[in-house]
C-alpha cells in the first residue's frame, strides 16, 4: 500500500496547525495541515513496514502513523501536542475522537523540558541571524514568544491553549519588526523564567499516562487485525 493511499484512506484525525490555528494568520498565510493515519495491522506482518510519517499528498501537509504520533506526544513534542489541541479540526473518525478524548494522558511536566529546550534552540538561531544579518527573522521571533507563553500557561493551568487570543496584535507587532530586538530578548528571558517558576507548582503529573495510551494503541491494532 503506497503512502498516499495510507493518508487518503486511513486518516483518523486531521487538523490545521500553524498561524491559522494560533490565531496569527494574515493575508497570504499558508494553511498547514497535519494528520494521523492508522496503518492496517496486517501491514506490520510484512518485512517492509508501513512508514512512520508521510509528507503530502499536496503542499503543507504532513501525517504521522498513529504509533509514531503517540510516541512523540508522550515525549511532549511541542508540534505534536499542538496538533492534538488545534481548534481547527477537519476530520476525526471514531478512532480520532478517541485519540482526542485521550489527549490529557499525554500531558506532563515534561513539557517544561521539551518546550523550553526547543525554544532555546530557536533563540540561538535568532541570535546567529542578528550577528550575521543585523536582525532576526521576526516571524520566528514571534512564534518563539508564542511558544514560551503557551508553555508557561500550560504549566500553570494544566491546559494547552493553542490560539493566542488577546495576544494576537502584540505578537504580530513583533512579526512586523515593530519591537526592538533587545525588547524581544527581554520578553523571551522573562517568559523562560516564568516557565521555570511554574514547574514545581504545576497541576500536571510528573509523567504522562503511558499505560493508558498503550492500551488504546493495542486495542485499535487488534480491531484492525480482526477487520482484515
Amino acid at each position: 500500500m503506497d503512502a498516499e493511499t495510507l493518508v487518503r484512506d486511513h486518516t483518523v484525525y486531521a487538523c490545521v496547525t500553524g498561524s491559522r490555528a494560533f490565531g496569527l494568520a494574515t493575508d497570504g498565510s499558508d494553511t498547514d495541515r497535519r494528520g494521523v493515519f492508522l496503518a492496517p495491522t496486517e501491514l506490520f506482518w510484512r518485512f517492509e513496514k508501513p512508514p512512520t510519517h508521510v509528507e503530502g499528498p499536496g503542499e503543507e501537509r504532513f501525517s504521522w502513523e498513529l504509533e509514531r504520533f503517540c510516541a512523540l506526544a508522550l515525549r511532549a513534542n511541542p508540534n505534536v501536542l499542538e496538533c492534538l489541541y488545534s481548534p481547527l479540526v477537519e476530520h476525526a473518525d471514531a478512532t480520532g475522537r478517541e485519540l482526542l478524548a485521550l489527549r490529557g494522558a499525554f500531558l506532563s511536566r515534561r513539557v517544561h523540558e521539551t518546550f523550553t529546550r526547543y525554544a532555546a534552540g530557536q533563540r540561538r538561531k535568532l541570535e546567529s541571524d542578528v550577528r550575521t544579518h543585523g536582525a532576526p527573522r521576526w516571524k520566528h521571533a514571534m512564534h518563539l514568544l508564542r511558544l514560551l507563553a503557551s508553555a508557561r500557561d500550560l504549566l500553570r493551568t494544566g491546559v494547552l491553549t493553542v490560539d493566542v487570543g488577546d495576544a494576537r496584535e502584540e505578537l504580530l507587532a513583533v512579526k512586523r519588526g515593530e519591537v526592538s530586538w533587545s525588547g524581544t530578548e527581554r520578553r523571551m528571558a522573562r517568559l523562560a523564567e516564568e516557565c521555570d517558576a511554574a514547574v514545581d507548582r504545576s497541576p500536571l503529573p510528573a509523567a504522562p499516562d503511558r499505560r493508558r495510551v498503550e492500551d488504546f494503541l493495542v486495542r485499535v491494532r487488534r480491531d484492525s487485525a480482526r477487520a482484515a
